[in-house]
């Protein structure tokens, strides 16, 4: 289908009678190093097959501050390189005052940890990703996979968000 304004070798998918789905569920992720690059796409994808979304979006959203979201290439020397880039970026011996407990006095739990250095991570990363889902797949490139991006590991239990909405 062509309409106005869209070039010759653009593509536009009108999909007939349907119905509608918008859900969310929940992935439980644990990790096992500091800094720890998880690839989540199988699951991600499972829950596309189990909705029965057909054509609609998919957002995986991180419930944490030190914990990202992201889409990248899960060539394992380029996962190195992230994990070292990010540590360059904002290194775990760098002072923070979020780590001086002497001066902090907001959001203080009786385990909190000292982790300015994630919180700074997290920042360039965000929380989320939202992918595109054309006849029932991941519209993802050929390398690319869903990670969630561990900043302040291990733990035993990280949340992401799971939400779909389309055209069953």
């Amino acid at each position: 289908m062509m309409l106005h304004g869209m070039a010759a070798r653009d593509t536009l998918r009108v999909v007939g009678e349907t119905s509608m789905v918008a859900t969310s569920g929940r992935l439980v992720v644990e990790s096992v190093d500091r800094i720890q690059i998880i690839d989540v796409t199988e699951r991600v994808r499972a829950v596309v097959r189990v909705v029965g979304l057909r054509d609609g979006i998919v957002t995986a959203y991180s419930m944490h501050t030190t914990a990202a979201v992201r889409i990248q290439e899960a060539e394992p020397l380029l996962l190195e390189d992230l994990k070292e880039f990010l540590e360059r970026v904002a290194p775990r011996e760098s002072y923070y005052r979020h780590n001086d407990f002497e001066i902090r006095t907001q959001h203080m739990h009786p385990d909190e940890s000292p982790n300015g250095s994630s919180h700074c991570q997290h920042l360039l990363l965000g929380s989320s990703e939202t992918i595109p889902v054309v006849d029932g797949e991941l519209q993802l490139g050929e390398w690319q996979r869903v990670f969630v991006i561990e900043l302040d590991g291990p733990r035993p239990e990280r949340e992401v968000l799971i939400q779909v909405v389309g055209a069953r």
